[in-house]
């Protein structure tokens, strides 16, 4: 049965009375003042789900089943779930190139190779969830070799795991170049990569290049027992934003492990590298760190019981750590008892801490970098470094909205997977809690250190972190929900507006007319910001003292109207945190200033409205 609802006009919207759609269009119509029309960008978020769908998923919610039937519910949903990977039945005897693969478990795949090559080139390139096993692979080979270019580039979410790769393999090579990258969220996990191998070297060159966020690389028991294992990491990380490695238990009771650190988390920002008990109990090891996190922005790296036990380690710090705004390094029980070790720092930046370190014999500290701040961004060329990690256009002042002004835009284009909400009769039903990980990692299958745990964990945290003062906010993943937080702190005669398309990322603009909402005046409103999670999930936040406006954006040169852009102006800074973008962009800091930025595709602004 079709039936009519709303009003007349715009806003006559034919819909079966039973779907979500239906359900959203009449709370709306109940609890705001004003019709939404069939048009608005709101419904597009809502979920697909039929009628029937609908009322079956609700009851397997309810009967605490969903993940049996997960497969079905992600893709009637539109929602972000991982492939189950199920064990590759592939016989492969010969080399062979792997292109236009995606999504594969190779399990005992190459076991007892001798020599060859296999290619693995453009494998993954361009999509939107990777999930790639590769279990037992290569092991026991002898002279064989790997070769991972442009492997998972530009892919947006990117999940996979090494497991016992090339274990006891006997020569051979590994080769990881352009290995993810412009890779969004990547979580790449090699475990007991290389153990007991013999000669059989990896290069990763320009791995994870340009990369956003995510946990990065974790190496766990990465080449353990190994003989005459290199390792060489060049351009490792290189431009990357917030990612973080993990080097546990690497290298352990090797025997000639050769590790060469060039370039690693080279003009990055906020790097995090971990190393824990690396090279332990190794023998004639030589490790070297060079332009090591080099003009990065600051950025952490812990050293815990490195080379602990070791016999004649060599470990070369050359330019290590110096980024133009301070980070943290701590070493802590670096070359404990290790025997006729050989440690070399030279022009090592500052704010470090050797815990039980510094008096050791054979270390020798040259040039190390305890100077200001400001001396260490004059070595890299002056201060104009300060503000290169945001980009151009993400933050501006308010005198610059007016008629006339030309000024960049940055990229607002909306960088992850297209989701859409779930009916408030399921998500109601699903537990939401950082203390329910293990129910949510069942509904969606998620595995244990897996990219979609640490996605949930993360948005469920920021939900759960108490606000900031002022602040009042909430996480919804329903359209109800949103509402129902919007017209709590604005009342019913509310709007909400987002910017119209993408036009203008990236490049100059020209700003035409102006409208400033509620007449310009400092009002309330709710800003909904994404957040990656399995569903569609806003994180709702309304801050005092903003005013919100309405701009036409205009090609600079042709003056032809490309978009229809939303900014706030943030009048009230003084809680912000010093080191926030917004101040190293525009300078000044905390409460000096007021601040503006656009609202980006697919977020939104709630506003009382002008009429």
């Amino acid at each position: 049965m079709q039936v009519v609802l709303g009003g007349v006009g715009d806003s006559l919207v034919s819909e079966n009375p039973f779907t979500p759609k239906a359900s959203v269009i009449r709370y709306w119509n109940k609890e705001i003042r004003r019709e939404i029309t069939k048009t608005h960008f709101l419904l597009s978020k809502v979920s697909p789900l039929t009628a029937v769908d609908s009322a079956s998923f609700s009851k397997l919610a309810a009967q605490n089943d969903l993940a049996s039937h997960l497969p079905s519910f992600c893709s009637s949903a539109k929602l972000f779930c991982f492939p189950d990977l199920s064990p590759s039945l592939e016989k492969h005897p010969k080399d062979e190139r792997f292109a236009v693969y995606s999504n594969m478990n190779f399990s005992n795949y190459g076991t007892d190779r001798l020599a060859g090559v296999d290619s693995f080139k453009k494998y993954s390139e361009d999509s939107n969830i990777v999930v790639d096993s590769f279990h037992r692979y290569s092991r026991d080979s002898t002279g064989h070799k790997e070769q991972f270019a442009n492997y998972a580039s530009e892919g947006n979410v990117v999940d996979q795991n090494f497991h016992s790769y090339a274990a006891s393999a006997t020569g051979g090579s590994g080769n990881f170049n352009n290995y993810n990258r412009e890779v969004n969220n990547p979580n790449l996990r090699f475990s007991s990569y290389g153990d007991d191998s013999n000669g059989h070297g990896q290069t990763f060159t320009q791995y994870t290049e340009n990369a956003n966020a995510g946990n990065g690389q974790s190496f766990s028991s990465y080449g353990k027992n190994g003989d005459g294992v290199p390792n060489d990491f060049s351009s490792y990380g290189k431009g990357a934003n917030v990612i973080g490695s993990g080097f546990s238990g690497y290298g352990e009771a090797a025997n000639g492990a050769n590790d060469s650190f060039t370039s690693y988390g080279f003009d990055s920002n906020a790097p995090q590298n971990t190393f824990k008990s690396y090279g332990d109990g190794g023998n004639a090891a030589v490790n070297t760190f060079s332009s090591y996190r080099d003009q990065s922005n600051v950025g952490d790296d812990s050293f815990q019981s490195y080379a602990k036990n070791s016999n004649g380690e060599k470990v070369d710090f050359s330019n290590y750590g110096q980024s133009f705004n301070e980070g943290t390094d701590k070493f802590t029980g670096y070359g404990q008892g290790a025997v006729g070790q050989s440690i070399g720092f030279k022009i090592y930046g500052r704010n470090s801490t050797f815990k039980d370190y510094a008096k050791k014999e054979g270390i020798v500290f040259g040039r190390y970098n305890n100077g200001s701040s400001s001396e260490t961004a004059q070595v890299k060329g002056g201060s104009s470094a300060v503000n290169k990690w945001v980009e151009p256009g993400k933050f501006f002042r308010e005198k610059l909205l007016k008629q006339g002004t030309v000024m960049p835009m940055p990229d607002i284009k909306d960088k992850m997977p297209v989701r859409s909400f779930l009916p408030r009769t399921i998500v109601s039903k699903l537990p939401f809690s950082s203390s329910k990980i293990g129910e949510l990692k069942r509904i969606f299958h998620a595995g244990d250190n897996s990219t979609l745990e640490t996605v949930m964990l993360d948005a469920l945290k920021e939900c759960e972190r108490a606000p900031s003062p002022g602040e009042t906010k909430r996480c919804v993943g329903s359209a109800e929900d949103m509402i129902d937080f919007a017209t709590s702190v604005l009342g019913r005669n509310v709007e909400v507006r987002t910017t119209e398309n993408v036009k203008g990322s990236k490049q100059n603009i020209k700003i035409g007319s102006v409208k400033g909402i509620n007449g310009g005046k400092v009002t309330k409103s709710v800003s909904c910001h994404q957040s990656l999670y399995p569903y569609l999930l806003y994180y709702c936040h309304s801050v005092p003292e903003v005013r919100v406006y309405e701009a036409d954006i205009l090609d600079p040169k042709s003056l032809e109207k490309i978009n229809h852009g939303v900014a706030i102006c943030h009048l009230d800074t003084s809680s912000w945190s010093s080191n926030h973008g917004a101040f190293l962009a525009l300078g000044s800091g905390p409460g000096r200033i007021e601040v503006c930025h656009w609202i980006f595709e697919n977020d939104m602004t709630w506003t009382i409205s002008d009429s």
